[in-house]
C-alpha cells in the first residue's frame, strides 16, 4: 500500500510541476520544446522500469502473479507502448475538437492538462474495476478480447476519424444547466457578466476532451488486460501513457496526416491483443512476445508512411 501511495504523490507533484512552475504562463509549446517534453515522459517511464524490476525481484510489492523481476518489466514495458500507441488516435480525435472549437494553441495545455487530470481519475476507477471483475469471472477475458476485436473492426472501417460535434451528447448537456458564450476569458473555464456565469469555449471543450477519452479508455483498458492482470503495472504503465500525452499532442497533432499507415498499425495491435485475450487459456506466449509484435507494428506502419506513402487521389 505504502509504494501505490507513493506512486500517487509522485503524480500529483509531476502535475503540479507542470502546470503550476513550467507552464505556469500560457504559450504555444514550440515542437523542440514539445519533443523535450516528450522525451523526459519517456525517460521518466523507463526509469519507472527500472523501479519495477528492483521492486518485483525484492518483493517490496504484493505480486499477486508472482511475476520475477525481469517479467514484470517487460510487461509494463509492454503495456506501456500498447497504451501510448493507441492515445495516438485519441491525439487526432482531441485536434479535431480544439479546432471545432477554435481553441487558441496557448489555451490547449491548459485544457489537456486538467483532461488528463480527470482521465488519470476515471482509468484509475476503470482498472480497479476491471480487476475485480478478472478475479471474480474468469470469463470477463473472454468479453475483453471480443471488445477489443471489434473496437479493430470499427477502427479499420471507419477511414478518415471523424466526429460530430453538432450533435453531440455532451455538449447538450453543458447547455442544460449552464449558459455557454462563444467569447474567452483568458484561461478561464467562466466568466460571469451582468450576474450571470457562462461557461467558454475552453470549459465546453474540456468536457468534450474528458468525454471522448472515457470512449478510448473501453479500448484501451481492455488492451493492457491483454498483457497484465497485475493491477500495479496495469495502473502504473496507463498513467506515464497519459502523463506523455499532452507533449505527445503537440508533437503529432500537426504531422498525423502524414502517418496513414499508423492507423493499420493500430489495428493489427487491437487485433492482436484482442486475440490473444481469446486464446489466453490455450496458448502461452513467451513475456517478450507482445512487446516485439506492437514494437514491429509501430516500426512497419511508420517506415511505410515515410517510404511509400499512399498516391493522392485525382480531383476531377
Amino acid at each position: 500500500m505504502f509504494i501505490w501511495i507513493a506512486f500517487c504523490i509522485l503524480i500529483v507533484l509531476l502535475l503540479a510541476l507542470d502546470l503550476g512552475v513550467l507552464n505556469k504562463n500560457a504559450h504555444v509549446p514550440s515542437t523542440k520544446e514539445a519533443l523535450g517534453w516528450t522525451a523526459g515522459w519517456v525517460s521518466l517511464a523507463f526509469l519507472f522500469s527500472g523501479f519495477i524490476y528492483f521492486s518485483y525481484e525484492n518483493g517490496m510489492i504484493a505480486n499477486v502473479n508472482e511475476l520475477s523481476g525481469k517479467e514484470a518489466t517487460i510487461k509494463f514495458l509492454t503495456g506501456y507502448l500498447v497504451e501510448q500507441s493507441l492515445s495516438m488516435d485519441n491525439i487526432f480525435v482531441i485536434a479535431l475538437i480544439f479546432n471545432y472549437f477554435q481553441i487558441p494553441p496557448k489555451f490547449q495545455h491548459r485544457v489537456l492538462f486538467w483532461g488528463i487530470l480527470g482521465a488519470v481519475v476515471f482509468r484509475g476507477l476503470m482498472i480497479g474495476i476491471g480487476v475485480v471483475l478478472i478475479n471474480q469471472f474468469s470469463w470477463i477475458i473472454y468479453a475483453f478480447g471480443i471488445l477489443l476485436l471489434y473496437s479493430a473492426w470499427k477502427m479499420l472501417k471507419s477511414g478518415e476519424e471523424s466526429i460530430d460535434l453538432k450533435n453531440n451528447g455532451t455538449i447538450k448537456l453543458i447547455r442544460r444547466f449552464f449558459p455557454v458564450t462563444t467569447q474567452f476569458d483568458g484561461e478561464h473555464f467562466f466568466i460571469k457578466r451582468m450576474n450571470i456565469r457562462a461557461a467558454t469555449p475552453l470549459f465546453v471543450a474540456l468536457m468534450v476532451v474528458e468525454t471522448t477519452d472515457i470512449m478510448f479508455a473501453f479500448d484501451s483498458i481492455p488492451a493492457i488486460f491483454a498483457i497484465t492482470t497485475d493491477p500495479f503495472i496495469v495502473f502504473t504503465s496507463n498513467i506515464f501513457a497519459i502523463l506523455g500525452l499532452r507533449s505527445l499532442y503537440f508533437v503529432l497533432a500537426s504531422v498525423m496526416n502524414k502517418f496513414p499507415y499508423l492507423k493499420s498499425a493500430l489495428v493489427f495491435i487491437l487485433f492482436f491483443v484482442g486475440m490473444k485475450m481469446l486464446l489466453s487459456h490455450y496458448i502461452h506466449l513467451p513475456e517478450w512476445t507482445s512487446l516485439v509484435v506492437v514494437l514491429a507494428a509501430l516500426s512497419v506502419g511508420i517506415l511505410a508512411s515515410i517510404f511509400s506513402p499512399p498516391k493522392k487521389k485525382n480531383q476531377s
